[in-house]
C-alpha cells in the first residue's frame, strides 16, 4: 500500500468512527448505557489486537482531553445559565467543594488501608476519583431531561467539582513530586495553590464572561457560521489567559458559560447547539483516548482489576451514599431526588485527564493508577450509568422528554427585537391551565404564537395553555420577572 492509499486508509477509519459516534446515542438510548462506554471499550480491545494504536504519549493525551474537558465544561455552563444557577448557588458550590475533598478523602483511605497503595499514590488516585461527569448521566436518558432543581444540582455539582479536583490534583501532584521540608509547610503550599487557581479562575471567568458576551452582541460577523468558531476560539482564550495568570482554566471557562447562558446575542440558539455537539464528541475523544492508553492484558498486573473494581464498588454504594449523603442533608430535597442524585456519581473525562497528571508526575506506581482509573470509569459508566433511567423512574424523578424537532421555522431581524420573549410554560404556573384572554397584563403581554406538542396552536382570546406549550411573548422588559412568575421557564436566547 503506498503513502496515498494509507492516508486514504486513515481518513477512512476517521470517517467510521465519527459515524459511529454520530449513531451511538440511538443503540445508547435502547441499551441504556452512556455513549461514551462502547469507544472506551472498543478502544482499549482496539488497543490490544492493534499494539501500533496505543502509541500516544501521556503528554499528547494530556493536552488533548483538556481541550476537549474545557468544551465540555463551558457547554455545561450554558446549558445551566445563571437564572437556572442561582436557584441552587449555594448547594451546588457546597457540593461541589466539600464533596470533592470528602470523597478524595475517603478513597485515599481505603486505597490505602484496604488495597495497600502508598499513602502518596493513594491520596493522587483520591483526588482523581474524586470529581462527578452528569454528562454521562445525560448520555445515558437521551432524549430525557431531569427537571427542577434536581437537574441543576447534578450539572453545577460537576461544573464546580471538575476545577476543584484539577486544581488540587495539580496541587499535589507538584508537591508530591518535589516535596522538601515539613509536612506543614508541605501542606501549605498545596492549599495556597489551590485557592490562587480558584479565586483566579472565578474571577476570570466572570470578566471574560461579560467581555465575550459584549463581543458577541456588538461585533458583526459577514457569515453566520462564524458565530459559533467566534466563541469556540474565545473559550481557549479564556482557558489559557486563566492558565497563564495561575489560574484554574476550567473554572474560568465554565463560569464564562454561566454568565452568557441566559443572555440574548444574534445566533444564540445556534451557537449553543454547536458548543453541545462540540461537547459530545469532546467526551467521546476523552474516552476513546483512555482506551488506547490502556492494556487490558496488563491489568491483572498489580491487582488492578480488583482494586478497581473494588474501589469503585465502594463509591457508588458508600462512600457517596454515606458520606456526601451526609453533606446534602441541609439541601432541600425529595427522598427520591436525594438518592437519585448520590447514585449518578459517575465518573467520565476528569479522572482520565487526572491519570495523566499522576503518570507525569513520575511517583511510584503511578501506570498502575492509570489502570486502577480505567476500571472505575468502566464500571460507572457501564453498571451505574445503565441503572440510571429505571433508578430515576422508581424513585419518581422529573423526567422531560425532549421530542426531536427537526423542522423550525424562524424570523430573522437586522437588530435585536426588543421585549421579544420565549417561555415554556411549567407546570402549575399561573398560566398553565388559562385562556390567553384571563391572563393578567392585559394589552401589556401579546402571545404571538404557541408550539404544542410540535404543532402550531392558533393564538386566539379563548386558547388555553398547558403545561409544556412553547409560546413567543412580546411585553416590555421590564416586565421580566413578573413574566418569569407568570409562564415558568424563559430562554433568552436571541436571534
Amino acid at each position: 500500500m503506498n503513502e496515498t492509499e494509507s492516508y486514504g486508509l486513515t481518513i477512512l477509519i476517521v470517517g467510521l468512527v465519527g459515524t459511529a459516534a454520530v449513531l451511538s446515542n440511538r443503540v445508547s438510548e435502547r441499551l441504556r448505557i452512556p455513549a461514551p462506554a462502547f469507544f472506551l471499550v472498543f478502544a482499549a480491545a482496539a488497543s490490544d489486537l492493534f499494539p501500533r494504536l496505543g502509541r500516544l504519549s501521556d503528554t499528547t493525551v494530556q493536552h488533548v482531553v483538556t481541550v476537549a474537558l474545557a468544551f465540555i465544561l463551558f457547554d455545561g455552563g450554558m446549558h445551566i445559565g445563571w437564572r437556572r444557577f442561582r436557584t441552587a448557588a449555594t448547594a451546588t458550590v457546597w457540593l461541589g467543594v466539600a464533596g470533592t475533598f470528602v470523597t478524595a478523602g475517603v478513597v485515599t483511605l481505603a486505597a490505602h488501608l484496604l488495597f495497600g497503595l502508598g499513602w502518596k499514590l493513594a491520596l493522587l488516585l483520591g483526588t482523581a476519583l474524586a470529581p462527578t461527569d452528569p454528562a454521562v448521566v445525560f448520555s445515558v436518558l437521551g432524549r430525557r431531561e431531569v427537571g427542577g432543581r434536581t437537574g441543576v444540582l447534578l450539572e453545577g455539582e460537576s461544573g464546580a467539582n471538575d476545577p476543584v479536583g484539577i486544581a488540587l490534583l495539580v496541587a499535589l501532584a507538584s508537591s508530591v513530586h518535589g516535596a522538601t521540608g515539613s509536612p506543614a509547610a508541605v501542606t501549605g503550599h498545596v492549599v495556597i495553590e489551590f485557592v490562587l487557581q480558584m479565586v483566579i479562575g472565578a474571577w476570570v471567568g466572570m470578566v471574560a464572561g461579560w467581555l465575550l458576551l459584549q463581543f458577541m452582541r456588538r461585533v458583526p460577523l459577514p457569515n453566520e457560521g462564524l458565530y459559533a468558531i467566534r466563541v469556540l476560539a474565545s473559550v481557549l482564550v479564556i482557558f489559557g489567559v486563566a492558565t497563564v495568570a495561575h489560574g484554574s482554566g476550567f473554572l474560568a471557562v465554565f463560569v464564562a458559560g454561566i454568565v452568557i447562558g441566559d443572555e440574548r446575542a444574534p445566533y444564540k440558539r445556534e451557537i449553543k447547539r454547536f458548543h453541545s455537539s462540540l461537547a459530545s464528541l469532546a467526551e467521546i475523544v476523552a474516552f476513546i483516548l483512555l482506551g488506547l492508553t490502556v492494556r487490558l492484558r496488563d491489568l491483572p498486573d498489580g491487582h488492578a482489576w480488583a482494586i478497581g473494581l473494588g474501589l469503585a464498588a465502594l463509591l457508588a454504594f458508600v462512600i457517596r451514599p454515606l458520606f456526601v449523603g451526609l453533606l446534602m442533608l441541609p439541601i432541600r430535597l425529595t427522598r427520591g431526588e436525594r438518592g437519585f442524585v448520590l447514585w449518578t456519581g459517575l465518573k467520565g473525562a476528569v479522572p482520565i485527564l487526572l491519570g495523566t497528571y499522576i503518570v507525569q508526575s513520575g511517583i511510584s506506581g503511578s501506570s498502575r493508577a492509570y489502570e486502577i482509573i480505567f476500571v472505575v470509569v468502566a464500571f460507572s459508566v457501564v453498571v451505574q450509568g445503565g441503572f440510571v433511567p429505571t433508578l430515576a423512574h422508581r424513585l419518581r424523578v422529573p423526567l422531560q422528554v425532549i421530542e426531536p424537532e427537526p423542522w423550525s421555522l424562524g424570523v430573522r431581524f437586522r437588530e435585536e427585537p426588543e421585549g421579544l420573549q420565549r417561555f415554556v410554560i411549567a407546570r402549575s404556573s399561573a398560566a398553565d391551565g388559562r385562556t390567553l384572554a384571563d391572563l393578567p397584563g392585559g394589552d401589556d403581554v401579546w402571545v404571538i404564537f404557541i408550539v404544542r406538542d410540535g404543532q402550531l396552536v392558533p393564538a386566539r382570546a379563548r386558547t388555553e395553555l398547558h403545561a409544556g406549550d412553547e409560546v413567543l411573548v412580546q411585553a416590555d422588559e421590564d416586565d421580566g420577572p413578573a413574566l418569569q412568575r407568570l409562564f415558568g421557564e424563559g430562554d433568552a436566547g436571541g436571534a
